[in-house]
């Protein structure tokens, strides 16, 4: 499904992107990790196995992290059940216009979202700009401080917000606002055990934007990297895009990217990958409509000793059981695409949830 331009962000590797589109190489800056310290780091790791989180009570985002929606003991009781299964990390998105209108309040909440990930024994992957959008409102493409959309039922995402929003990441005269988000966070828990990886940009191009993104991409490396944090920095290969990939493969300390194929294609993924010689993490899967499933996939990230982050826990206002596009009116999809549990906490499919549970529990034999 490709009517919307704003569809292809969840749809990035469905065809895959292959280390020979770009080739990497060392030569964008001097902080980056070596290869070896790369792989002390991942040797020292449970094998990675999670989710992409956002709270059933959050339309995107955005809201999640609103003082009107976050809610610690919700949020305690969701990954409650991710703890049971047996996940180990997630990754979620920071948005820049909730930081700056109050940073020490956001830090606050973020910092209770550590803590709670951490009682549970699960690791946090910051996220610190994201370019998607799912909304035909132009509206949605620049985030705003406030009550977020309605659910519009039967629209997948439709109150999805990017950060910090596309005309800022257009505009580089507003840059320094975002340089001073970006070091206020990295600053604050560079050397906090419970921020696993800092994933600095989320499928950078997407959302109509192509190549506008790349010089703030470029400019958030090198930011995080003269704050020299104690944990990796990544930004995850999505596309085919060469000069993209060039860049995320040259800065990345630890190779990252979204595979929403079926077992083939996302071994033949990971074998392209492999040629960068660094330790590989999934960060976003699972699209059963297209065959992307537990059953085949997940069997592949062990063998290869490849970690993964599904997305999704509970489905709620994001209603990403619908497929990429889904508009109001159609039908629901033959299977859900993305998520675990109902909005009740029953399974969507109780033998994923005994899957994972099973090849998780083998791989700390």
């Amino acid at each position: 499904m490709r009517l919307f331009l704003a569809v292809i962000t969840f749809l990035g590797l469905s065809a895959g992107v292959f280390a020979e589109d770009a080739p990497s190489t060392d030569t964008a800056n001097s902080g980056r990790w070596s290869v070896e310290r790369a792989k002390r780091w991942y040797a020292e790791q449970a094998w990675p196995c999670g989710l992409n989180y956002i709270p059933a009570n959050s339309i995107s985002y955005t809201e999640m992290w609103m003082p009107y929606c976050f809610d610690a003991d919700f949020i305690d009781t969701e990954l409650a059940l991710a703890e049971e299964i047996g996940f180990n990390c997630v990754r979620v998105v920071l948005p820049f216009v909730v930081w700056e209108h109050d940073p020490k309040a956001f830090k606050k909440r973020f910092n209770k979202f550590l803590e709670i990930c951490d009682l549970r024994g699960i690791k946090v992957m910051p996220v610190l700009f994201d370019d998607c959008a799912f909304g035909n409102d132009q509206k949605l493409k620049n985030p705003w401080y406030g009550k977020q959309p309605e659910v519009l039922k039967g629209w997948y995402a439709n109150g999805w917000t990017p950060s910090p929003g596309h005309d800022m990441v257009r505009d580089p005269k507003s840059w320094p606002r975002l340089e001073r988000y970006v070091k206020d966070l990295i600053s604050t828990y560079r050397n906090d055990k419970r921020v696993w990886v800092w994933d600095l940009y989320n499928e950078p191009t997407n959302g109509g934007l192509g190549k506008v993104s790349l010089p703030l991409a470029r400019k958030v490396f090198a930011w995080a990297r003269e704050v020299n944090p104690s944990q990796p920095l990544t930004v995850a290969a999505w596309n085919r895009n060469q000069e993209l990939n060039a860049m995320i493969f040259a800065n990345s300390d630890i190779i990252t990217f979204h595979n929403y194929s079926g077992p083939d294609r996302l071994a033949e993924h990971i074998r392209e990958l492999k040629k960068q010689g660094r330790p590989i993490i999934n960060t976003e899967w699972l699209n059963r409509i297209g065959g992307s499933v537990p059953k085949t996939c997940l069997p592949v990230f062990r063998r290869e000793n490849v970690g993964c982050m599904h997305w999704g826990l509970v489905n709620g206002k994001t209603q990403t059981n619908l497929g990429w596009g889904w508009r109001p009116g159609r039908p629901d999809p033959p299977v859900w695409q993305h998520d675990l549990f109902h909005g009740d906490h029953k399974p969507y499919d109780p033998k994923e949830i005994e899957l994972f549970r099973t090849v998780i529990r083998s791989s700390r034999d």
